[in-house]
């Protein structure tokens, strides 16, 4: 090895080398160290992106958004099924039918009425209402937003199942507000939604026999045996 005489002409030799050509050899390590850096994950710091999932950084900025997702879909009133709704006193049940207010402003009017608006398909109204409700006693900024993204997404946008039902002018200023999301976002929308209850599914709810068997169980409450 190493060299071979080629005769290409009488009186002519040419020396060819038949090593193969070198190569530049890259240490294992080195190659690990590149792999790792442009695979980092782009939320690590600049000191710790070998790291990777360990990264402290990391783990704090994942507690955060645990909490804030924790503080936006936490809402036992609005999420729950109302199978757990509280009894009401006579009084309480009565005082109902002197307004929407009196009706939407009791634990257990707000619960008998959701049962109610679920069987004419229209429960998104109050879910709205209360989602709406919720986010005005929100302070964090980050769950505000948050908070908005996931009303429009579940009650406003035509996408959704639980659309409910807005003018067009309503839309207008919501797509406005959207731009900057704050605790008022659905003012306007929450008072339409309100005034549709008020004038359309309250009246029937009181004429309704759900409340009449509410009364009657009230006034003749079971004997005990």
């Amino acid at each position: 090895m190493g060299s071979e005489q080629v005769q290409e002409a009488p009186g002519t030799v040419q020396t060819r080398n038949t090593h193969a050509p070198s190569r530049t050899h890259t240490h294992p390590a080195a190659n690990t160290r590149a792999h790792s850096w442009m695979n980092a994950p782009p939320n690590a710091c600049c000191f710790c992106w070998c790291c990777c999932c360990s990264c402290s950084c990391l783990t704090v900025r994942a507690a955060q958004d645990e909490k804030i997702q924790r503080l936006v879909y936490e809402r036992p009133e609005v999420t729950s099924n109302c199978e757990e709704i509280p009894e009401p006193s006579l009084e309480e049940a009565r005082c109902w039918a002197q307004s929407f207010e009196r009706l939407i402003k009791s634990p257990a009017g707000r619960g008998r009425f959701r049962q109610f608006l679920r069987t004419e398909f229209s429960e998104e109204n109050l879910l709205f209402w209360l989602a709406c409700e919720e986010l005005k006693k929100e302070t964090n900024r980050t769950v505000v937003e948050e908070r908005v993204r996931q009303i429009y997404e579940d009650f406003i946008s035509i996408l959704s199942p639980r659309e409910v039902s807005l003018d067009s002018r309503v839309r207008d200023v919501i797509n406005r507000n959207m731009q900057e999301p704050s605790s008022n976002t659905f003012d306007d929308a929450q008072q339409q939604i309100y005034t549709l209850m008020q004038r359309d599914s309250y009246p029937r709810f009181m004429n309704s026999s759900a409340y009449a068997d509410l009364i009657k169980s009230l006034e003749d409450p079971p004997s005990e045996t």
